[in-house]
Parts: C-alpha cells; structure tokens; sequence
C-alpha cells in the first residue's frame, strides 16, 4: 500500500480533489434549478413579492427579501420593471399560472 501511495499520490489526491470539486459544482446547480424567476413590473417591490409568495417559502418577509438582494445582487434594494429576480420558491411548488399571476 505505502509503494502505491508513493508512486501514485499525486493521481489520488486529483481525483479526490476532482471528485469533491463535481459534488460541490452539482449541489449549487440543483440548489438554482430548485427557485423560480420573476420579471418585475411596473409599481412592485420586494416587499409585495415576498407578501405574494408568502405561502410558498418558510421565510420572514424580512428573510425573504435579504435572500432576494444577496443572490439578485441588488444595490440598496431599487428594482426597476423588466428586472428578473430569481426568488426562493422552489418551482415544483407551484403551479405555472401562479408564476404568470406574479409576473403582473
């Protein structure tokens, strides 16, 4: 054991590296997958989505619209109409007309 780890150690650790490295990259796709994405209108503001959406997330408003600005990027929490926010509802959750029903 001790002649292969000694012959092969550098190939090991890649792959072990290269392993952890997929697991990671394919959580964070499935963890995007899992949300929906609005377009803002005219008039609407972070507080009416989270309002909106209150039944399909297990956060405060608060919570909801601190998630929305960190991973949205949002600066001082200003949206404008035709801005597309991702939010944290997971898409199986709802249905496609609810999704269009917030879109207005």
């Amino acid at each position: 054991m001790k002649k292969l780890w000694e012959n092969y150690s550098y190939a090991i650790i890649l792959l072990a590296v290269s392993l952890i490295f997929s697991f990671v990259a394919k959580a964070q796709l499935n963890n995007e997958d899992a949300y929906i994405t609005v377009t803002i209108e005219e008039g609407q503001s972070l507080w009416e989505i989270a309002e909106s959406f209150a039944s399909e997330h297990s956060l405060s408003e608060n919570e909801f619209v601190s998630w929305v600005v960190k991973e949205n990027g949002i600066i001082g929490e200003t949206i404008l109409p035709g801005d597309e926010l991702v939010i944290p509802v997971e898409a199986e959750k709802i249905e496609p007309t609810q999704i269009a029903d917030a879109e207005r």
